[in-house]
């Protein structure tokens, strides 16, 4: 018999970079018995710091030198509010009606609830041309993103925003998309990256953008917070459609938007031939627990070879998943109720008033600020400074938890992240602190 060795919980707040096999903190593996599988060498690729855990390990850090200091986190995009009373209702009462004869489901439609399907539609693309059969419901984005990239396979090229949502970045490594890793310029050889700042409206140029297979697009963008305007959409659009690209847009924000910008790429002519869209409940609804969100995948979406794309993703979704839950999918429906939908967006305004509340903070003290009005994220620039620093500054001065913009590509360097994400008295003592930094 093997002994088994342990593994410190330690290990998992360290950056993917100091996860060595041999002799590193809280794992000792020489001696002990070894299978004759080698490691999958696309996760030997994820060199770079991943962002989240990095940020809990100087968290840690912080209160271990501070132990009476009163943290504020602002950093992890997490809802705080809780959830409507006829939404947590409606989900108590299904896990209740689970326990009679009368009440109980199983195995539920693996693209979900029909239901569901209907007033994802009707709530969210009335007049889109939209049916309930193109939606597909799941237990989340990030779980849809990482289906998507199995419906697209380690063969097809891709372009990503930058900065972005680190997840398209390294899902496309897993799935051996990216190429090697160019420490000089922190970015992977294969993966074209699109600059997004302000000098271009937060928008690539398209016209100097190479052709990929794919390209991932979040709007309002997580983490500059800008919403792409119509005109902006409608380029992208007719770029892929003259390169004959997949769009895959990120719609998790749409909630927030607050001016005449698409909530859905659907909105512009021709995207329902070149556009998949990927959605939440998490930051809209607070579901960031419950876990639920929806895929959308027109059927006019073909690939190559004229095989329908929907046919394809159908078999992944059925052959990697057996459905959301029923309870939250129950919740779900409640949210799209007047009742709900009404309640849920009140907690949307809540998140939005907490943003502008540092925007007009990080404003007063001279700084350049970026989004936080068509969405909960605040993009602040600190020129000829390097993001860590920032975040390190940042934390030792106010004791608040940010996030480094260098996590989220090479354009966020010189950038932090301000989630507006939180308590409205927390926001307002953060704030008061921010207000000390440059005394």
């Amino acid at each position: 018999m093997y002994k088994m060795f342990s593994i410190s919980t330690s290990l998992f707040l360290k950056p993917r970079a100091s996860l060595k096999v041999q002799g590193d903190e809280g794992i000792a593996t020489a001696g002990y018995y070894s299978t004759r599988v080698a490691r999958n060498p696309n996760l030997e690729k994820l060199q770079t710091n991943y962002l989240f855990p990095e940020i809990i390990d100087r968290e840690v850090k912080h209160m271990e030198k501070y132990p009476n200091a009163k943290v504020i986190s602002l950093g992890i995009g997490d809802t705080t509010q809780p959830l409507p009373q006829p939404v947590a209702l409606s989900m108590s009462n299904y896990a209740r009606a689970l326990s009679t004869h009368q009440g109980y489901t199983g195995y539920g439609l693996e693209q979900g609830n029909k239901d569901l399907r209907k007033e994802i539609v009707e709530t969210f693309y009335k007049d889109l041309s939209v049916e309930e059969t193109e939606i597909f419901v799941s237990d989340g984005a990030q779980c849809d993103l990482s289906r998507v990239q199995l419906l697209l396979g380690s063969n097809v090229s891709i372009a990503v925003q930058d900065p972005s949502f680190p997840g398209y970045i390294d899902s496309s490594v897993i799935m051996g998309q990216s190429g090697e890793l160019r420490n000089e310029s922190g970015k992977y050889g294969n993966i074209k990256y699109m600059k997004c700042s302000p000098e271009n409206d937060f928008f690539p140029d398209l016209s100097k953008t190479a052709r990929t297979d794919v390209i991932f697009f979040c709007s309002p963008n997580n983490p500059s917070g800008h919403a792409a305007s119509r005109a902006q959409l409608q380029q992208l659009v007719e770029f892929a459609q003259l390169n004959g690209s997949i769009i895959v847009y990120d719609s998790a924000y749409a909630a927030y938007v607050s001016d005449s910008s698409p909530k859905s790429i659907y909105e512009i002519p021709g995207s329902r031939k070149v556009a998949i869209e990927i959605s939440s409940f998490s930051k809209m609804a607070g579901f960031t627990g419950v876990r639920l969100g929806w895929t959308v995948v027109p059927k006019e979406l073909l690939y190559s070879n004229g095989f329908p794309v929907i046919l394809d993703f159908n078999r992944v979704i059925c052959t990697t998943f057996n459905g959301a839950s029923n309870i939250a999918q129950a919740g779900g429906l409640a949210c799209l109720s007047p009742e709900g939908f009404k309640e849920i967006m009140s907690k949307v305004d809540y998140y939005k008033e907490n943003a502008k509340i540092l925007v007009d903070t990080f404003a007063s003290l001279g700084f350049r600020v970026y989004g936080g009005s068509n969405a909960p994220y605040v993009w602040v620039h600190f020129p000829h400074s390097r993001s860590w620093d920032v975040f390190n500054w940042i934390l030792e001065k106010t004791h608040i938890i940010t996030v480094p913009g260098i996590g989220f590509g090479p354009g966020g360097e010189g950038y932090i992240r301000i989630s507006g994400f939180g308590r409205r008295e927390s926001i307002l003592e953060a704030s008061k602190r921010l207000t000390t930094l440059l005394c």
